[in-house]
């Protein structure tokens, strides 16, 4: 007989997979960021689609071109977002984009980073099912997310950029389901 505790092990990249297919949809994603060390605030509304992507999606293939990986070397799985940003008091626009993401191992390949238009990679944890851990670094910044799904209809994201060890902004998001 198996242990009930191997029943239940998982490899990280099979955890984030499960992550990604569980974020897939539509959401809506009040942001609030602040700029340190003066305290200044923005508030920000994004529109967010996400798409789970299958193991030889060609996004995937496209990714890891980019990312000079070889066939043995494919992703095993990812997801493509897509967003629209408006301030929240103005409605006025502030972004519009799309990212692709694959794993591969305890890496997380991108196909841009939040302040590159460069490929780039992650590291990333699953702390536990629910919770994902970013850690990005790139051009000398430092980006760390944590990403909490709630339930069904809910998550929340924490970024903290730094800069040569010193903080520079904090992002905080609630992201409600919508479709």
């Amino acid at each position: 007989m198996t242990p009930t505790s191997q029943l239940h092990q998982t490899t990280p990249e099979l955890q984030l997979q499960e992550f990604f297919r569980v974020s897939e949809g539509e959401w809506h994603s009040e942001r609030r960021y602040y700029t340190l060390p003066d305290g200044e605030t923005q508030d920000i509304e994004t529109l967010i689609k996400v798409n789970f992507l299958e193991t030889g999606h060609q996004d995937l293939i496209k990714l890891a071109a980019k990312h000079q990986l070889s066939e043995a070397e494919a992703l095993l799985c990812g997801t493509s977002i897509s967003w629209q940003s408006y301030e929240a008091e103005s409605g006025r626009k502030k972004s519009a984009g799309s990212t692709i993401f694959g794993v591969r191992g305890e890496i997380l390949y991108r196909d841009r980073g939040f302040a590159t238009p460069k490929p780039v990679t992650a590291q990333y944890r699953m702390l536990n099912p629910q919770t994902l851990y970013l850690r990005t670094e790139y051009n000398g910044s430092v980006f760390e997310e944590e990403l909490k799904q709630i339930g069904y209809k809910y998550r929340t994201r924490c970024t903290i950029i730094s800069r040569a060890g010193e903080q520079q902004m904090i992002g905080q998001y609630l992201e409600k389901r919508i479709l």
